[in-house]
């Protein structure tokens, strides 16, 4: 039985990612430019990543998070190269998305007495990279108000303890994918 589980968890996490993007996909073609679909199908992609690691093992590799960065740094060179006013604008939206996603979640973690992962922090820091700051607060808010109700749900039916730790990454991607899906 517990095989049979686990093997339909497997497929589960195998199949989720490309559903979302396709359907991701289907919705934004030809309303948005090839570089924000690949930004934010690389984005997905990572995210994706980081929340079975943090479902998993409790932890956010270090190793995704550079690639998450390399990623972004190749695509906005990419981009850079094609249309350099334009994109100057976009680089500055990125960097601001940076400093206030790692920024927000890097004091939450130092005031926190590390309530929060530093993997959290770190992976918040390179999606506001893909989301640039307008999108970067919205992600935030989703991610711990669901969260945080989803945590007092668990210790209201006495499932968890305050004590107790959730993994963040699968409602910072949830963040992310409800702040995609309703632009």
């Amino acid at each position: 039985m517990i095989h049979v589980i686990k093997q339909n968890k497997n497929i589960l996490y195998s199949t989720g990612l490309p559903v979302i993007l396709i359907v991701w996909l289907v919705l934004n073609i030809g309303v948005i430019s090839v570089f924000s679909i690949i930004n934010f199908v690389m984005l997905l992609s990572f995210g994706y990543i980081a929340m079975i690691c943090d479902i998993k093992t409790g932890r956010i590799p270090n190793i995704l998070v550079l690639f998450m960065m390399a990623g972004w740094l190749l695509l906005v060179s990419a981009a850079l190269l094609m249309n350099i006013n334009e994109k100057l604008a976009n680089l500055a939206d990125s960097m601001f998305g940076l400093l206030i996603g790692g920024g927000m979640f890097l004091l939450v973690y130092l005031f926190s007495k590390k309530g929060l992962g530093g993997g959290d922090v770190k992976f918040m820091s390179a999606a506001g990279l893909y989301l640039g700051f307008s999108n970067t607060i919205p992600v935030i808010l989703y991610g711990t108000i669901l969260a945080a109700l989803t945590g007092l749900t668990l210790m209201a039916l006495k499932i968890i303890g305050r004590k107790d730790t959730m993994p963040l990454a699968p409602f910072l991607y949830a963040g992310i994918l409800i702040t995609l899906f309703t632009q």
